[in-house]
């Protein structure tokens, strides 16, 4: 069996440096690439398509957040090509009502150019109250979001408003599929985790202690440790 590729899915208005304490860690005998999918499609649906035209073979998907949603995505379009999924914080619900007009309200501030005024005061409730404090990492995550822009936020957001329900196609998935969760998460808190990892057959299930949303910049060590273990079956099966 081929070794997969291994294709990291950032999260909304995110890019590479999302994964930049991952990519070091990472088995090396995986060959591994970050998509920007999400930057140059309008829905979910696009995204993942293009996640396969664009890396043959079979595939490894390890997903953050809005990248989670895409891989799940993935998955129900070629379940075939995936070897196994990794799911970080994600969801696999629909848009609530609640938040499809918190998304609105923030596209109308967006589109007017108030990009900093929405984000920096929001900012510290995607991170645990101790990494909160740490002012260097909160500024590198404003500042990923803010070089995205307010059109990639626009649109990301959007895709987000009317993404799809992965709930009814998960029991169908029969790779290996390891879900991860801040303890602490208030943007995809565990109860979403505890859900996906309940459709999906024989699916793993970690916490994350002490950590929030964006786990792979707050707790990368945990993270790190966790992702590669389960990484290794894949290279002892190629």
């Amino acid at each position: 069996m081929p070794v997969p590729t291994l294709v990291l899915l950032p999260g909304l208005a995110c890019d590479e440096r999302l994964w930049q304490a991952q990519l070091p860690a990472l088995p090396a005998a995986l060959a591994t690439r970050v998509t920007d999918t999400h930057m140059r499609h309008d829905c979910i649906e696009d995204m993942a398509a293009a996640v396969l035209r664009e890396n043959d073979g079979p595939l490894l998907l390890c997903g953050a957040s809005m990248g989670g949603m895409i891989a799940m995505e993935v998955a129900r379009q070629a379940p075939d090509r995936i070897a196994g999924l990794a799911l970080l914080g994600t969801n696999a619900q629909p848009e609530s009502p609640e938040t499809y007009q918190l998304r609105a309200d923030a596209i109308e501030l967006f589109e007017q150019g108030n990009l900093r005024d929405v984000l920096e005061p929001n900012v510290a409730f995607a991170f645990h109250p101790k990494q909160a404090d740490d002012a260097a990492l909160v500024q590198l995550y404003l500042k990923i979001v803010l070089d995205a822009g307010a059109g990639q936020l626009i649109r990301q957001n959007r895709a987000l408003m009317r993404r799809p329900d992965q709930r009814q196609h998960l029991p169908n998935v029969r790779c290996p599929v390891l879900v991860m969760c801040g303890e602490n998460d208030l943007l995809t808190p565990p109860p979403m985790s505890r859900e996906i990892a309940a459709l999906v057959p024989g699916a793993v299930l970690r916490w994350v202690p002490e950590c929030g949303h964006m786990l792979t910049m707050e707790k990368p060590r945990f993270v790190n440790a966790v992702l590669g273990n389960w990484l290794q079956q894949f290279v002892m099966a190629a």
